[in-house]
């Protein structure tokens, strides 16, 4: 799937999901009429659009394709255009956790991509609030990159933002634009999610689109701040604290030409790379693999 298309408009639709999956899908497919109707040829939804309760009830939990899938679809082929679905609550297996899985849909309506969250957000914030995502998701094994009209995307969710090698390996695998779909924490937010965006756009010279939540969630209020930042580092858009819709231009022969300016993918010393397994105790650098 390849075009020779370099640029396109992209939007971002910054979503405050609840626990009522219906209401949420219909908000959903309002906003992407809305970015259709102002001309988005790609149009991305945050992290847990479907439903954002402590735990999902065994009937919010989807599968892939599904219901929810099904409907994007239609969506896609009405108006032409990519959707990048956030991620949903994704049934895998015989056990009790689901997946958090993205979805990028063609405008044929074809699933061309799915992606499993790879990182748990399993920690403890600063207010003493513990939230273990393990509990209620299954992680998936796999990156994820998509060759789409529009160039290659990679594809993340969320905490993965924290961990600087995944990006890395998108990048590596061709990823013009990586998608962030997010429900990221106000606290952890207003420090944090601005400089982690900002860095992976880079030190991988690309796009980064960041799809979050806003709104007061069941553990926590969600960040908001949307971004949409190019291979430079600079913010081309942000959202505020609630609901919106942000657009950018994205420019894929941009990334072509920061990439040749600073060349870091190309100047890797893979050579002198390796990891160490470290035992307690043990000096970093013992027992090398190699």
């Amino acid at each position: 799937m390849t075009s020779d298309r370099k640029t396109f408009r992209i939007a971002a639709v910054q979503m405050d999901s609840g626990p009522d999956r219906e209401a949420n899908i219909e908000e959903a497919f309002c906003c992407i009429d809305d970015a259709a109707a102002a001309g988005a040829d790609v149009i991305c939804l945050p992290e847990h659009m479907d439903v954002l309760p402590s735990m999902p009830a065994p009937s919010d939990i989807d599968t892939v394709p599904g219901y929810l899938t099904h409907l994007m679809a239609e969506k896609a082929r009405e108006h032409q255009v990519h959707i990048h679905a956030g991620s949903l609550y994704e049934q895998v297996g015989s056990g009790n956790r689901a997946a958090n899985t993205s979805v990028v849909i063609a405008p044929d309506g074809r699933v061309i991509a799915s992606y499993r969250k790879l990182h748990m957000f399993d920690i403890t914030l600063a207010d003493g609030t513990q939230i273990r995502e393990s509990e209620e998701v299954a992680p998936g094994n796999d990156t994820v990159t998509v060759q789409t009209t529009l160039g290659t995307w990679g594809l993340a969710i969320c905490y993965d933002l924290r961990f600087g090698e995944l990006f890395r390996l998108l990048a590596l695998a061709g990823a013009q634009v990586i998608f962030v779909p997010a429900n990221f924490t106000d606290p952890t937010g207003q420090a944090h999610w601005e400089p982690l965006l900002r860095a992976r756009a880079i030190e991988n010279g690309c796009y980064i689109v960041a799809t979050d939540q806003c709104g007061d969630k069941p553990r926590f209020k969600a960040h908001g701040h949307s971004l949409i930042i190019d291979p430079w580092g600079q913010v081309l858009a942000e959202a505020g604290d609630g609901p919106e819709i942000i657009f950018a231009d994205i420019d894929l022969g941009y990334v072509d030409e920061v990439r040749a300016k600073l060349p870091s993918l190309a100047n890797r010393r893979t050579d002198v790379y390796h990891l160490a397994r470290i035992s307690e105790g043990s000096p970093l650098g013992d027992d090398r693999d190699r």
